[in-house]
């Protein structure tokens, strides 16, 4: 690295929009360098894979944040649109600077741009921010990655220390650099705004990550793993999108937790995390391609009326509803339903996982790309350590299990409020109190299970 120490470092943000435990931020603070904290709308991201939408709606507040945050130690963020392959080489040579740092990421097409860029800029330096272990770090006792989750969180457990969290830097030396005005990059929706409930429910950026976590943990972790699958009681952390945003880090989230009774569920969940990202780095495909290769002829349905009523939350089956309608209110989705929603797209109507997947990417606002794979592939049985194909989620006896009450069918399938609870989740039972405008049932379900059964048997005869 140049020894002038006026040159300044581009610290390129991108999954890691926070200033606590961001070691690229603290590398370069060390440097003593003037750093220029450096955000680019990356839109040559290939294939659907692009921001979904409410992935920019999240983007566009924490990148507000994230400057108040910098703006605050005397910085500031500079924002970008392009091709970083383009960008970082011309900033590095107009402004003379010593060196890119950043945090990396593991999609493919981000292993392989940055795989570019530090061939590019040899003085580039990247370090590991998003994940607690590097997926190339945990192997099985033949130098193999493993296939199986249990094993694996268990050998990754072993293998080294999980360091504690980095402080954030209170003072940031910042080299200015042009930049462009967040608003046009067009992130918020406009005509119509779908997102309009989202800033009543979330609270995006770095300190609304850190608030969220103490009132989770205040709540204690014993209610978590007694009511984790309640979908109508507020049980589970909803931390989702900040980690994938990179507002919170999961070695903090792992150091809060790790010495409070009752951890070890909690724990395995942020494992699952990491489980997915180690997926996606050993198999590419993943998003794309069954990990089973024998579900690649699955006689899958093409059925675009069904799907949109699905999409809608207009199937006629409560929990499936409920979970849709608020999966579109506030971009996000109970994990209990998000298994009971994709189990009811792929063995109820026989609809390809990939298009489950797609419309979650477009509308989660924690929308990951390893995890969303990982768990579409998991409820389809074609992945790693999935559920079987014939574990086929039953809507009416989920609902009734998970939701007793219809507490959450309530919330979100207003047009069933008068039902008592006994019919809450087959109201097509109901003689009285029954809303019309609710749709009939567009599957039975048992006739459904037998189709799908059937379907699973034939790719099975022909492995």
């Amino acid at each position: 690295m140049p020894k002038d120490l006026k040159q300044p470092i581009i610290l390129w943000f991108r999954q890691d929009l926070r200033l606590e435990d961001n070691p690229a931020l603290v590398a370069a603070c060390q440097s003593g360098r003037p750093i220029v904290p450096l955000y680019i709308l990356d839109e040559t991201n290939p294939g659907k894979w692009g921001l979904g939408g409410a992935s920019r709606w999240w983007l566009h507040h924490s990148l507000c944040s994230l400057n108040t945050a910098l703006y605050q130690r005397g910085s500031q963020l500079f924002l970008l649109r392009g091709d970083p392959l383009e960008i970082l080489p011309k900033l590095v040579q107009k402004y003379d600077a010593a060196a890119v740092y950043w945090n990396r990421c593991y999609e493919p097409y981000a292993i392989k741009r940055d795989r570019k860029l530090k061939s590019i800029l040899p003085f580039s330096e990247s370090f590991k921010g998003s994940l607690l272990f590097e997926p190339w770090e945990v192997l099985n006792r033949d130098g193999e990655f493993f296939k199986v989750f249990t094993p694996f969180w268990r050998r990754a457990l072993e293998i080294a220390a999980i360091a504690p969290p980095l402080e954030r830097p209170e003072q940031i030396p910042t080299h200015k650099v042009e930049s462009e005005p967040l608003e046009s990059w067009k992130l918020l929706p406009r005509h119509p705004d779908w997102a309009a409930a989202f800033g009543s429910h979330w609270h995006v950026g770095e300190s609304a990550a850190l608030s969220k976590l103490k009132q989770f943990l205040d709540r204690g972790l014993e209610r978590y793993a007694e009511l984790r699958d309640a979908p109508g009681i507020d049980a589970t952390s909803s931390l989702s999108p900040h980690l994938h945003f990179g507002e919170i880090s999961p070695r903090q989230i792992f150091h809060a937790v790790k010495s409070l009774p009752s951890s070890t569920k909690f724990l395995s969940e942020l494992g699952w995390r990491e489980f997915a990202h180690y997926q996606l780095y050993h198999f590419p495909q993943l998003p794309e391609r069954p990990w089973r290769a024998e579900f690649a002829d699955f006689p899958w349905e093409k059925n675009t009326n069904f799907l949109k009523k699905w999409q809608q939350g207009e199937t006629g089956y409560p929990i499936v509803d409920a979970g849709m309608r608020q999966l579109w209110t506030i971009g996000w989705m109970h994990n209990r339903v998000r298994m009971i929603t994709a189990s009811f797209l792929i063995k109820d109507l026989m609809i390809r996982w990939q298009e489950g997947e797609a419309w979650f990417w477009d509308t989660l606002v924690d929308a990951d790309l390893a995890s969303n794979a990982a768990s579409w592939q998991w409820v389809a049985g074609s992945g790693f350590d999935a559920a079987p194909f014939f574990r086929i989620f039953n809507p009416v006896l989920q609902g009734e299990k998970f939701d007793p009450e219809g507490l959450y069918v309530k919330q979100w399938v207003p047009e069933l409020t008068d039902l008592p609870k006994e019919f809450i989740h087959k109201p097509w039972r109901a003689t009285k109190n029954f809303n019309p405008l609710y749709p009939s049932p567009i599957v039975d379900h048992q006739m459904a299970r037998l189709q799908a059964l059937a379907g699973f048997k034939k790719i099975k005869a022909g492995s």
